[in-house]
C-alpha cells in the first residue's frame, strides 16, 4: 500500500506537470491556473513522503520489500527537498549581503541601493521586506516621468511580496526540475508577476511612459536568480515582451480576482496523503 501511494503521487505530478498548458485569459484567471498547476505536484510528493515516514516501512501489501522501496524513497525525497532549500537559502543569503554592500540612496520619498554599472537595473531584491536596488545606467538613462514609472512597477512587486513567494516558488521549482513542463510553468508564473506588478503600477502612472521605460531597459540582463530577484529589466522571450506592451498599451482595466478557490482546491487535494496516517495499523 506505501508503494502505491508512492506510485500513485509520482503518476499524479508526472500527470499535472505533463498535461499542463497555458490558459487564454486574463492574467488573473492565468495566475491562479499556473500557481495551482505549479503548486499540486512537489506539494503532493511532500505530503505523500511525510505521511509514508510517518507511517514507517511496515507496509504488507506488495510484501515486506514493498514498504522499505516506499519508506527509502521518501527519504530520499525529503533529503533532496532539504538540500534543494538550503542551497535556495545560501543564494538569497548571498545576494541579500552583496545588496548590503551598495550606497544607500534617496529617491524622491523611496530608499534604494545604489548598482554602480552603467548597464539600465532595477529590481526589488531580498525576503519579506525587500529593497530597491537600481543602477547608475538607469539613472543617467531615464527621465524623471519614465524613471517614476520604473520605481512605481517595482514598487508593485514590494506591494504583492513577489520575492518571498517566489523564493518558496524557487525552491519548489528545483525540487520537481525533473519533472516535464516544470520550466515552462516556471516562465508562466514569471510572465505573470511581471504582467501583476505593470498593472498594478499602470493604476499610478501613465501606462505609455511605463511601456516606454520597458522598452528601454528590457535588454539589460540579470544580476541575481529570478527567485531572488524582482527585476523590471527582466530578460524574456520576445513574445513575453510583446505581451507585457500589448497589456499596457491596451489600456483596458482588468479586476483582480481576490478568491484563490482554485488554488486552495489544488492543496486540498495535495495535502489528502496526511489524511491516511491515522487510519494506518
Amino acid at each position: 500500500m506505501h508503494l502505491t501511494m508512492l506510485l500513485l503521487a509520482g503518476g499524479l505530478a508526472l500527470g499535472v506537470h505533463g498535461l499542463w498548458r497555458p490558459r487564454v485569459g486574463s492574467w488573473s484567471d492565468r495566475w491562479h491556473w499556473a500557481l495551482g498547476s505549479f503548486l499540486f505536484p512537489p506539494v503532493l510528493l511532500l505530503t505523500t513522503a511525510c505521511a509514508l515516514l510517518w507511517m514507517g516501512p511496515h507496509g504488507a501489501m506488495v510484501g515486506r520489500w514493498g514498504g522499505w522501496l516506499s519508506y527509502g524513497l521518501s527519504w530520499l525525497l525529503m533529503g533532496w527537498g532539504a538540500i534543494a532549500g538550503l542551497s535556495q537559502l545560501s543564494t538569497a543569503w548571498q545576494s541579500w549581503r552583496q545588496v548590503r554592500t551598495y550606497r544607500a540612496i534617496a529617491l524622491g520619498a523611496r530608499q534604494g541601493r545604489l548598482l554602480e554599472t552603467d548597464l539600465p537595473f532595477s529590481a526589488q531584491i531580498g525576503f519579506w521586506r525587500s529593497e530597491l536596488v537600481i543602477s547608475q545606467g538607469l539613472l543617467d538613462m531615464l527621465d524623471p516621468e519614465h524613471l517614476e514609472a520604473v520605481l512605481t512597477h517595482e514598487a508593485g512587486h514590494a506591494h504583492y511580496r513577489d520575492t518571498f513567494w517566489f523564493f518558496w516558488l524557487g525552491w519548489l521549482r528545483r525540487l520537481t526540475a525533473w519533472l516535464p513542463r516544470t520550466e515552462a510553468l516556471w516562465q508562466e508564473l514569471l510572465a505573470l508577476r511581471e504582467l501583476r506588478a505593470d498593472h498594478w503600477a499602470a493604476q499610478q502612472v501613465d501606462r505609455l511612459a511605463l511601456a516606454e521605460s520597458l522598452l528601454a531597459v528590457v535588454s539589460a540582463p540579470l544580476h541575481y536568480a529570478e527567485d531572488l530577484c524582482a527585476a523590471f529589466s527582466c530578460s524574456a522571450p520576445p513574445n513575453r515582451l510583446q505581451e507585457r506592451i500589448e497589456a499596457l498599451l491596451s489600456n483596458t482595466e482588468e479586476r483582480q480576482q481576490t478568491s484563490l478557490w482554485q488554488v486552495g482546491l489544488w492543496l486540498g487535494f495535495a495535502l489528502l496523503p496526511l489524511m491516511a496516517v491515522p487510519f494506518h495499523h
